[in-house]
């Protein structure tokens, strides 16, 4: 499975809309970088955020999660309470190739103050804005800056064509728009 170059992610965000909003070059000055990079693409969070909370004192259970478990926070930032972490999603809306697996790596400059996102692959022929996971491992409040880069998606080409799809499998996730929450 090759990792495809920044000319096969521009061709196919431009020409196919892989990626939309698509930025064609890294956005460095005073922010945290996004766009096309050499092997792959750093996405941006949106300015929409869930920050989980144990105010209400709700159990997390992904069978039967209740959104009394977070608050929510729209801004050009967002802070994490210490050991806790908050959901968020991308600007760019993506739509997957049926021979391609994404997979999600978070930032340095998040994980070098310890936080830490978390995304689950892009599946063949799945699309939607991602969902984020911010993790705060720290015992400190951390920030999160919306409009600026969160991720890097790598895009990894398959030897051939997968039998079956997210999009066959008519997958839970498909489509999401904002902030998606657990579904079973």
């Amino acid at each position: 499975m090759p990792v495809m170059p920044d000319s096969w992610i521009r061709t196919m965000s431009l020409e196919k809309r892989m990626i939309e909003p698509f930025t064609d070059r890294q956005h460095r000055e005073g922010v945290i970088s996004y766009g096309l990079s050499s092997y792959g693409f750093d996405a941006r969070v949106a300015a929409q955020f869930r920050i989980f909370t144990n105010v209400r004192n709700a159990l997390v259970d992904p069978k039967h999660f209740t959104e009394a478990s977070f608050v929510e926070h729209e801004g050009d930032h967002c802070i994490i309470p210490p050991n806790s972490f908050a959901l968020a999603r991308t600007v760019e809306y993506f739509r997957v190739p049926r021979d391609v697996l994404v997979i999600c790596l978070g930032k340095s400059t998040y994980a070098r103050c310890g936080i830490i996102v978390n995304v689950t692959p892009l599946e063949p022929e799945w699309e939607g804005h991602v969902t984020l996971e911010f993790s705060n491992t720290t015992p400190l409040p951390a920030k999160i800056y919306a409009n600026e880069g969160a991720c890097q998606f790598l895009f990894l080409k398959g030897d051939g064509v997968c039998e079956v799809s997210y999009a066959d499998r008519k997958g839970k996730y498909m489509n999401q728009t904002g902030i998606t929450l657990p579904r079973l």
